[in-house]
């Protein structure tokens, strides 16, 4: 198991043994944030599972930094049984990235940012909407390394809600968080394994045509309690309540 007071740097690949090298702005960060010295130690992942307890042999800062590091142990960490899927609605402001940070922390296993109609942002073709997902996806790999998590989230590109029910016809199951209705998430049999994807909608709510085509597509309605949370708590609090509820936190 890793040791959990050691920063974690993400590399393209985990070498099994020997020497492996930190560059680009992980070695930057590592250097100049960090400020790690020879001797002292932290976790290599690759965001896929593979973690290595590392030695740092030589640190070299600057534009062009890097990191020469020792592996001195290195395992590979499986995913959950039971895979969380986040359809995220999009959010005006940095709601969205506060969603997305919050819920890499709670154990999401993949971020669906959902274009949903009554979504205030709105993510259009082209630079702007490609600035805005690679926000999320550097909130995702930042918040994954901040909980020491072995697996990143990948974000996937944005969905609207007709791609949403394809996906969620592939899924184990479905849920549709709502505040309004009367089925509770505690109420209901639970996959133990395969793919959920956990839908949450935007400020403004999900809409009854939005709701007919994801129940169509085999989704579940549930409520996760008696209070209404933001879309952006939304996630990471049904992604605590799933911990318990199924083996994903045993």
């Amino acid at each position: 198991m890793p040791d959990t007071t050691l920063p974690v740097f993400l590399a393209p690949e985990v070498p099994a043994e020997g020497r492996a090298l930190l560059d680009g702005e992980e070695a930057r960060h590592a250097a100049t944030v960090r400020r790690l010295r020879v001797g002292e130690q932290l976790v290599l992942s690759d965001g896929a599972g593979a973690m290595a307890r590392c030695a740092v042999d030589a640190v070299e800062a600057g534009r062009a930094a890097t990191v020469t590091l020792t592996v001195l142990e290195r395992w590979q960490e499986e995913p959950p049984a039971l895979r969380v899927h986040v359809a995220q609605a999009l959010a005006k402001g940095d709601r969205g990235e506060l969603a997305v940070e919050l819920a890499t922390e709670a154990g999401a296993d993949a971020i669906v940012p959902w274009r949903a109609a009554r979504s205030v942002a709105r993510w259009d073709d082209g630079p702007r909407g490609e600035k805005a997902l690679a926000r999320w996806r550097a909130t995702a790999r930042s918040a994954a390394k901040q909980a020491r998590r072995a697996h990143v989230p990948a974000v996937a590109e944005p969905a609207g809600t007709r791609e949403l029910a394809q996906l969620a016809a592939t899924m184990s199951a479905t849920l549709v968080l709502e505040s309004g209705v009367t089925s509770k998430l505690t109420e209901l049999d639970l996959p133990d394994g395969g793919d959920l994807l956990l839908v949450v909608g935007p400020e403004g709510g999900i809409t009854d045509d939005e709701l007919a085509v994801l129940e169509e597509a085999g989704a579940t309605t549930v409520r996760l309690g008696p209070t209404v949370l933001r879309t952006s708590t939304a996630a990471a609090v049904a992604l605590g309540a799933l911990g318990v509820l199924t083996g994903r936190w045993h």
